[in-house]
């Protein structure tokens, strides 16, 4: 296997313009400010209300624990509202419920929920809790709404209408020869939303009067559901850590993740913190930059894949599942993922050891081995101890985690 030459011309496409549009824009700059705690009793009521106006019309009943669906305990779902969820291999979809909101103009906009700060919130909602969300209330990269009688008002917006657009370098995939990232939010659009009770919500839009979101595969305003197309992952040594990407803060990750393109999400603090004693809402993760990439080795992985085989998964590597039981603030869970992409040295191409990695464990060993290290796209500046000294890409991704089925491998 032959490693691709990393070039400016990789840095120039994109993962570095969130930063560079923070910098340049008259956006303020990321800061970490005191942590805002929710009112509980008017955090229940507000989740309490838009279940109400959600199920408004549809004739479905609002989520419970008593009448959400019943999923096989080895499918491992975390988010308990789902509606359906489909594990085909390469073609896994979730069905969710949508929520009708407003967009600045008083337009109907369309979203999903799926993360919630608040412990109680979560549990009544049947989403992921992730209380590391709760350090972006009150920072520039937090999106604050409007509350009235279960429907939200945005201050952002997302123009759903360009076409995601991706062509694969030559001879190597990467970088691409063209990347255009589809769907653009602007620049009031976080989908980290602090509601008047201080909660912190993880939300996309998935449609609006411009169209849908780019991984829409079905929706059905009436009923209010959407279908959407999953992305698969390795965490713990197994694979089918399947996740949805809804916004990401650099236009290339957003291009070849088919999310969002959304600027707001670099102003999230902090980039390079992951432990849970950080005031950090992210927690970092590792794409590969330059796995194998042919698809019949069943051991592709990475962004050159994705650009060699029409958009499949690169298949990140994760380091927790969610865990929706545990109440604590030790809780590390969060589903803004600060990207430290790794790739592969020419030592371990020389030495033909490039594989998948499967998990945390297995990228500290290849690391600690002088076979994976940081990408070459990553900016200088220091390591993250928890990414075993990674540096980070200054993307954030979210991807809200949906299911981690118990299924053979792939």
């Amino acid at each position: 296997m032959k490693l691709h030459p990393i070039t400016a011309a990789a840095l120039s496409l994109g993962l570095l313009s969130s930063t560079a549009l923070a910098q340049t824009s008259t956006m303020p700059q990321p800061t970490t400010t005191a942590t805002v705690y929710a009112k509980p009793g008017e955090a229940m009521s507000e989740a309490k209300a838009l279940l109400e106006r959600q199920v408004d019309g549809t004739g479905r009943n609002a989520y419970s624990p008593e009448t959400g669906v019943k999923f096989k305990a080895s499918d491992n779902v975390f988010v308990k509202s789902a509606l359906a969820i489909d594990f085909t291999y390469r073609k896994a979809t979730v069905t969710l419920p949508l929520f009708r909101g407003l967009s600045p103009m008083g337009e109907p906009v369309y979203y999903i929920i799926t993360e919630a700060s608040d412990f109680e919130v979560a549990k009544q909602m049947g989403i992921n809790f992730a209380p590391k969300m709760k350090h972006a209330a009150g920072t520039p990269g937090a999106q604050k709404v409007t509350f009235d009688d279960g429907v939200i008002k945005f201050k952002g917006n997302v123009d759903f209408a360009p076409k995601h657009t991706v062509v694969a370098g030559s001879p190597m995939p990467f970088p691409p020869k063209v990347a255009k990232p589809g769907a653009m939010a602007d620049l009031e659009w976080s989908s980290l939303i602090t509601l008047p009770s201080g909660v912190v919500l993880n939300v996309q839009l998935v449609h609006n009067a411009t169209g849908d979101h780019d991984r829409v595969k079905e929706i059905d305003l009436k009923k209010q559901t959407v279908t959407l197309s999953l992305l698969d992952g390795f965490q713990g040594g197994k694979q089918y850590y399947y996740h949805l990407v809804t916004d990401v803060s650099a236009d290339l990750p957003a291009t070849l993740e088919k999310g969002v393109y959304a600027p707001k999400l670099a102003l999230i603090p902090e980039i390079g913190k992951s432990q849970p004693s950080d005031k950090s809402a992210l927690l970092g993760f590792s794409p590969v930059l330059n796995g194998m990439t042919d698809t019949g080795t069943r051991q592709d992985q990475g962004f050159t894949t994705t650009l060699a085989n029409d958009g499949i998964d690169p298949i990140n590597i994760f380091p927790i599942r969610p865990d929706n039981d545990d109440s604590s603030d030790n809780n590390n869970y969060s589903p803004m993922w600060d990207a430290h992409v790794n790739m592969w040295t020419e030592a371990a191409a020389k030495d033909k050891k490039v594989r998948r990695i499967t998990s945390f464990e297995d990228l500290k060993s290849l690391i600690d081995a002088g076979l994976v290290t940081s990408a070459m796209i990553s900016p200088p500046g220091p390591g993250n101890p928890f990414m075993f000294g990674l540096r980070p890409t200054n993307a954030v991704v979210n991807c809200p985690v949906i299911a981690h089925p118990d299924l053979p491998p792939s």
